[in-house]
């Protein structure tokens, strides 16, 4: 064994090889700088004999990640890899792809195949092999900027193995909490977009009151420190290397000439490099960046070529100089300088263009608070490693003022209460997910999610028992999500076991309320196997679910099944020497299942060969484990055996009665006369 794996991968590992043994389909989800791709490598290892069909976005992607599995394990490279792009994919014949004939396919990055033309070359891929099991990975499965397309239902029918989100994984202690140091560049055009707001606004006192907030803010933020004097106080690695992220080759160009300006006072001779290629491989100025040990500052500017699947070592921090983007791209980019290999915490210059970028850093700080919650409500409290990580707000008297402004023009509790009651009307229940947003723009999700933790004393805000009880009358649910998620799932279990007699739910199937039954009991199979997440699926519950019928292993399940089948097979006819094309009449194809075991037990065929147990149990009722084409063999070879023996009595006999000797190898001299 030479690839070791985290702890946090290999657990996602072993439920992916289970998932991969059931459903031939695992999507493995955990953020940048967490060694998912080692998952993908560990499967290669596990597998020599095996072809795996390796795809992802660049070329430079997969030699930075063997170059990585190379350091970590002295040396070891898998040599059963077959690689392409998304790119070639998509242009190879179907007669090439038929050449390919892989064991396994890994699809990295796989949000990557909802592009239009790389999704038609992995759509031929997997068409052309349905039964082949399919691995993937990602930092996410969602397509922000594609109408928010989930693409591991898409890919992988909801097959989620394991899942951390950026969030969690700084709690767990996977990756190191960074220092995050916000501050803001540029603010003068939203000064001017809320000052229209104000003049808008019907209402003469919010307009007075908005007025006053204004300029407060604007007094503030002309005090702020500079962005010189930001960079000074928090660069302490003063030979880092630092990756600063553009948005467009003009503004990276803008952004190198302030260099001199903003970093003179760390170095007055940084280095600095500029990459904008798509393939960083060609890039001189990357090499040269990535080889550089001077003693001087080093500042990579780039756009968006470094957002995912590439490390660079020894990256002491990331300057983030941007406007808006997607949550991936903001995720991927804080990624760049935390490892979990990393022992050091990095420092994160969220530089935002404008004021009302100020919060994006909170969905990180969120997923931080549910995730610390979950394991709360699990018992697990020794998995919490961080709580919360530096955020240096280096404009906090604006973001105060910025937050008094927007309490005045923004949405009071009765109006959220408003948008959550046409919500509730319209789909019947509360379970809004948190990022959804109204038709006007308001977060109902966060708003939601706000109400039960000031109701548990987790977040100030004022909610009076009227204001309880009017969300009560909307169906509000005020339980830990665990709890509630067990209750829905498992009173949908009952129902499905009352109607069918069974637990054996098909992998897609879901309710007709919306509950994905068959992917929540594949959950918890992957769980029991891989023995995590042990405060939500308890003995007590276990017992529960089986009390209804819950199958833990659907391969021993099957395997029941069809001995069920053999043995009425050998009631009714006396022996298990079962035609090849035999279905038992309620519909058990019996004859392919002996042709496998016989096969399995001889080590042929993908599969696990049968126990000791069970070949014991199937001798028992009479099984021929040799294979049709040999017992046709030897019951040929018998016959012909059977005819020698009588012909050598017969010539003995004639040898007593005529008392000639028929000298010949065999002791005789047959002569065709005495036929």
């Amino acid at each position: 064994m030479r690839i070791l794996l985290y702890e946090h991968n290999k657990a996602a590992y072993n439920a992916a090889v289970v998932y991969l043994a059931e459903y031939k389909k695992a999507a493995v989800i955990h953020p940048t700088g967490t060694g998912k791709s080692f998952i993908g490598f560990k499967l290669c290892e596990d597998n020599p004999k095996s072809k795996i069909c390796w795809l992802s976005p660049s070329e430079y992607i997969f030699k930075t990640q063997t170059e990585n599995l190379k350091y970590a394990t002295n040396g070891y490279i898998p040599d059963n890899i077959v690689f392409f792009t998304y790119a070639k994919l998509m242009n190879l014949t179907v007669e090439k792809i038929r050449e390919i004939k892989p064991d396994y396919i890994i699809l990295d990055e796989f949000h990557r195949c909802g592009a239009e033309m790389w999704g038609n070359g992995v759509k031929s891929l997997l068409e052309e092999y349905p039964d082949v099991p399919v691995l993937g990975l990602s930092a996410t499965a969602i397509r922000y900027l594609d109408n928010q397309r989930d693409m591991s239902d898409e890919l992988f029918d909801g097959k989620v193995a394991s899942e951390i989100t950026l969030g969690e994984a700084i709690v767990r202690g996977i990756l190191n909490p960074p220092k995050y140091v916000l501050s803001v560049f540029s603010y003068k055009k939203d000064l001017q977009k809320y000052e229209k707001r104000i003049k808008k606004s019907k209402s003469k006192a919010v307009r007075d009151e908005g007025a006053k907030y204004l300029e407060a803010l604007r007094r503030t933020l002309e005090n702020a420190d500079g962005i010189q004097d930001i960079f000074s106080k928090h660069i302490t690695d003063k030979s880092g290397k630092y990756i600063v992220f553009c948005s467009s080759l003009e503004h990276m160009r803008e952004m190198i000439e302030l260099s001199s300006e903003w970093f003179s006072a760390i170095d007055k001779k940084p280095h600095i490099y500029s990459a904008y290629s798509n393939d960083p491989e060609t890039s001189k100025a990357f090499s040269a960046f990535k080889e550089d040990n001077s003693n001087h500052l080093k500042l990579l500017y780039c756009i968006d070529m470094l957002n995912e699947g590439i490390h660079v070592d020894d990256v002491s921090g990331v300057i983030l100089l941007r406007p808006t983007v997607s949550p991936i791209i903001y995720k991927q980019q804080i990624g760049r300088a935390l490892s979990a290999s990393k022992k050091t915490n990095a420092v994160i210059f969220d530089i935002v263009l404008n004021i009302e970028n100020l919060y994006s850093i909170g969905e990180i700080e969120e997923e931080m608070q549910i995730a610390t919650a979950y394991y709360r409500s699990l018992g697990e409290e020794s998995v919490i490693v961080n709580e919360h990580f530096q955020v240096i707000d280096e404009v906090h008297d604006c973001t105060e003022m910025f937050d008094r402004l927007e309490n005045v023009l923004s949405a009071s509790w009765d109006l959220m209460y408003d948008c959550a009651k046409k919500y509730y009307e319209k789909y019947g229940h509360l379970e809004v997910p948190s990022r959804y947003f109204t038709e006007d723009g308001y977060s109902l999700g966060c708003w939601i999610y706000n109400q039960r933790s000031i109701k548990k004393g987790k977040l100030s805000g004022s909610l009076t028992e009227e204001r309880i009880r009017k969300l009560d009358e909307i169906g509000m649910r005020w339980e830990q999500f665990t709890d509630y998620s067990w209750a829905v799932n498992f009173n949908a279990a009952k129902a499905y076991y009352i109607a069918f007699g069974n637990l054996d739910v098909a992998s897609r199937y879901v309710t007709k309320d919306g509950v994905r039954l068959g992917a929540w009991l594949a959950n918890l199979r992957a769980w029991e196997r891989a023995g995590v997440h042990l405060k939500y699926l308890t003995d007590e519950r276990k017992k529960a679910l089986e009390e209804i019928g819950m199958i833990w292993s659907k391969l021993d399940f099957y395997w029941e099944n069809n001995y069920s089948a053999a043995v009425r097979y050998y009631r009714e006819n006396g022996n298990l020497t079962v035609p090849s094309n035999y279905v038992s009449p309620d519909g058990v194809r019996l004859g392919a299942w002996i042709s496998r075991m016989r096969k399995l037990r001889k080590g042929e065929g993908k599969g696990t060969p049968p126990t000791k147990e069970q070949i014991e149990r199937l001798d028992n009722i009479g099984m021929v484990w040799e294979l049709n084409v040999d017992r046709r063999w030897d019951k040929a070879y018998s016959a012909a055996k059977g005819i020698l023996r009588k012909t050598e009595r017969y010539l003995c006999r004639c040898h007593t009665e005529l008392k000639t000797d028929f000298p010949s190898d065999n002791g005789y001299k047959i002569n065709a006369s005495i036929f």
